[in-house]
């Protein structure tokens, strides 16, 4: 099993929790970016750096993902392609995408892409701290264990 980190745009304290479970547990965890981006050194933790543009960090984990790794996105598209290959998919949240909720995402931000290009929505300020932290911790954890029985 492998953890797969969209690591564009993920927290630094998610980045963290995901490659101290990875030491603990003897898990590969590979962080991919068109960027290099602060990892932890550890021969468990690797961090790939793709070519810059649109969607190629994306596709890296596209091809390289298999049945029973896990991912971590907030890329929604990114994580519609990883469910449809069996993959489990949590964003930086703690949400877990499955193949019954991700279609109503996809089409949840089809729809406020549109509102903010129209100029009906300004665009949203989310907060991300402890709670947040906190849930995304647990959700992995849970996910883990799942993959790992």
């Amino acid at each position: 099993m492998i953890i797969w980190v969209d690591a564009d745009s993920c927290p630094q304290a998610v980045r963290d929790i995901i490659a101290r479970a990875a030491v603990k547990r003897g898990l590969k965890a590979v962080y991919a970016a068109n960027v290099k981006i602060p990892i932890p050194e550890d021969e468990l933790i690797e961090m790939v750096v793709v070519k810059k543009g649109e969607g190629v960090a994306d596709q890296y984990i596209i091809d390289h993902a298999e049945k029973g790794d896990l991912a971590i996105t907030r890329d929604i598209p990114l994580a519609a392609e990883l469910v449809d290959k069996h993959i489990v998919v949590i964003n930086d949240r703690g949400n877990h995408f499955t193949p019954d909720n991700i279609r109503e995402r996809l089409s949840i931000r089809d729809l406020m892409k549109d509102f903010r290009e129209m100029g009906i929505m300004p665009e949203r300020e989310s907060t991300f701290g402890r709670r947040e932290i906190q849930q995304f911790a647990a959700a992995f954890d849970r996910e883990l264990t799942k993959l790992l029985k």
